[in-house]
């Protein structure tokens, strides 16, 4: 396995936001967490990624226990994410953003950095080739100059993923990627998520509202529930699931 949580709960005051969740992610899968709001969905990606630290369980990643390590190293560990909400940089480029998607793996020190001469312009050039790459591959070549917030929703929601590529990550945590998206900018966004399994062999585990979406990618689907997994599976049987139906989907997804 690639990512262990092993009964992670998860306590705000006298609040449960997560109640022994244990989930296992296999390298290269895609891995759907489902629920109503206030299920604890981001609450879970703010444990694997670092932003909230556990109250109890253990988070296991490639072997390593990163239950407490610092939210910072662990993009170091091949960690990266997108949020629900837009958190770019919006008086800068579409490419400066990314470039600053790649800022844990430059090397170069303050000096040569900023002089731009020798390995720091050398590393300059391999750090633009690598994004230049997920600029084609998402296929915003034509924005890649543009001010981030002079772009529509969609396509800031795009750079942001793009943003978390850029760290090449072995892990990819996508918290409601196509939220505020109409359905040919859905569209293209779950081919870019399939794309990126498929084509990279990342690992994705995905927070996502869009029903149809979630059964079309998932490899498999894990659903929350006021803070506890009440179910585990592949798509087909997450929509078969009577407690499934009973405290989320209300009916079966054809």
């Amino acid at each position: 396995m690639q990512l262990d949580l092993d009964r992670v709960s998860l306590h705000f005051g006298g609040v449960t936001a997560l109640s022994e969740v244990s989930i296992q992610v296999k390298k290269g899968e895609i891995f759907a967490i489902i629920g109503p709001n206030g299920a604890g969905k981001t609450s879970l990606l703010n444990c694997i990624s670092g932003l909230y630290r556990p109250s109890s369980g253990r988070i296991v990643f490639e072997g390593k226990d990163i239950t407490h390590m610092s939210t910072h190293q662990r993009p170091l560990l091949g960690i990266a994410r997108s949020f629900q909400n837009i958190e770019l940089f919006s008086h800068m480029t579409v490419l400066e953003n990314l470039m600053l998607g790649r800022h844990i793996k430059m090397k170069s020190g303050i000096v040569s950095g900023g002089l731009y001469w020798g390995k720091a312009q050398r590393e300059e050039v391999m750090h633009r080739e690598v994004v230049e790459d997920i600029i084609d591959f998402l296929e915003i070549e034509n924005i890649r100059r543009k001010k981030v917030g002079t772009l529509a929703y969609g396509l800031q929601k795009r750079v942001e993923l793009g943003r978390a590529l850029a760290l090449e990550p072995s892990l990819l945590l996508l918290d409601e990627p196509m939220a505020g998206m109409n359905s040919e900018e859905k569209e293209d966004m779950a081919r870019f998520i399939l794309d990126i399994a498929e084509e990279k062999g990342t690992t994705i585990i995905l927070i996502e509202h869009d029903m149809g979406v979630v059964m079309d990618i998932s490899d498999r689907v894990a659903v929350l529930d006021f803070g506890r997994k009440i179910a585990e599976g592949s798509p087909e049987e997450i929509q078969c699931n009577p407690k499934v139906i009973e405290a989320y989907l209300g009916e079966q997804v054809s």
